[in-house]
C-alpha cells in the first residue's frame, strides 16, 4: 500500500506531492550555500526538470575539519535562501539545534533533520512543532527498523508530515553501502520515503580532512533504489563538482540530472513498489 502523501505548493502555485501514488518527486540542490548568485543560477537551472523542493545548507555544522566550509551561517544564509523563494522555487535546508527550527521554518518548506543528528529528540520535537514537512535523514549508524522512533518523536507533536530519507549504512571505516531493504522496511511505517542518492556514495572522511566520493555510483543506486521503491529522489547537484566547497566528490554534475531523472520517472510509473 502507498504512504500517505505529503504535498506541498511552492509559490509559483506547483503542487509538489510526496507518495500517494504521485510521480517521483525531486529534491535538489547544492551541499551548501556558496553564494546568493550560485544558488539562483543552481535553483533555475533545475527547474529545467520540473517542479522540484531547491536544498541548499545555511550551515555544514558537522565537517570533517574545523578548516572546512560551512556556509554564511543562520542570518545570511535565510536571506539568500528567501530570495531563492521568493523566484517561486520551495525550499528545503538542514537545521542543527532545537533554537533554529521556528526561524528556519519561516522561510523553508521542509525541515531537515541530519543523519547524524536524528536521535536528537528536542531537535525532532521542535521541528514537528513547526507544522512544517520534517524531512528525517536516518543515521548511517541506524538499523531501518529503530528509525521508526525518531519518525515517532515528530509525530508526537501531531504533525505527519514526516519523510523518512535513506543515505547509506556504515560498512566499516570512511565507506557506506546501501541496504535496498531498508527502503521497504522505511515504506512499512506509513510515510513517504526518499532516497539521497548522493550521500549515500559518500566516503565519510575519506580524504582524510574532508569526505570523499563515489560519483560514478550515483545513477545506478538511484536506479536500483526507484525499483524498490521510493516517494522521492534526493540529490545533490553541482556544475562543477570538482570546484565545489563541500561534498563535491558525491554531488551530481548538473547536466546529468535531467537524463537520469526522466528515465527514474519511467521506471517510477510502473509501480513495481506497489
Amino acid at each position: 500500500m502507498a504512504p500517505l502523501p505529503v504535498e506541498l505548493t511552492d509559490p509559483a502555485g506547483r503542487a509538489i506531492v510526496f507518495g500517494g501514488g504521485a510521480p517521483l518527486a525531486l529534491i535538489a540542490g547544492p551541499c551548501v550555500i556558496e553564494s546568493e548568485e550560485h544558488v539562483r543560477f543552481l535553483a533555475e537551472k533545475i527547474s529545467a526538470a520540473g517542479p522540484f523542493v531547491f536544498k541548499a545548507s545555511f550551515d555544514k555544522a558537522n565537517r570533517s575539519s574545523l578548516y572546512g566550509y560551512r556556509g554564511p551561517g543562520l542570518k545570511e544564509g535565510l536571506r539568500i535562501l528567501a530570495t531563492v523563494k521568493a523566484a517561486g522555487f520551495a525550499i528545503l535546508s538542514d537545521i542543527h539545534e532545537p533554537a533554529q527550527a521556528a526561524p528556519v521554518a519561516e522561510v523553508a518548506d521542509i525541515l531537515q533533520i541530519p543523519a547524524f543528528l536524528c536521535r536528537q529528540t528536542d531537535l525532532l520535537v521542535e521541528a514537528g512543532r513547526t507544522g512544517r514537512v520534517v524531512n528525517i535523514k536516518k543515521g548511517q549508524f541506524v538499523a531501518p527498523h529503530d528509525f521508526r522512533l525518531a519518525v515517532d518523536k515528530v509525530a508526537s507533536t501531531g504533525n505527519t508530515r514526516i519523510l523518512c530519507t535513506e543515505r547509506g549504512s556504515c560498512f566499516g571505516y570512511n565507506n557506506l553501502v546501501v541496504d535496498m531493504r531498508s527502503l521497504v522496511i522505511l515504506r512499512g511505517f506509513g510515510f513517504p520515503v526518499v532516497f539521497d542518492a548522493t550521500h549515500s556514495v559518500q566516503l565519510p572522511g575519506g580524504a582524510g580532512t574532508s569526505s570523499g566520493g563515489q560519483a560514478q555510483f550515483i545513477e545506478p543506486l538511484a536506479r536500483a533504489a526507484t525499483a524498490v521503491g521510493i516517494d522521492g529522489l534526493f540529490v545533490e547537484v553541482h556544475e562543477a563538482p570538482e570546484k565545489a566547497l563541500s561534498d563535491g566528490p558525491n554531488a551530481l554534475r548538473l547536466d546529468r540530472l535531467e537524463p537520469l531523472l526522466s528515465g527514474l520517472r519511467r521506471l517510477h510509473s510502473l509501480g513495481l513498489r506497489d
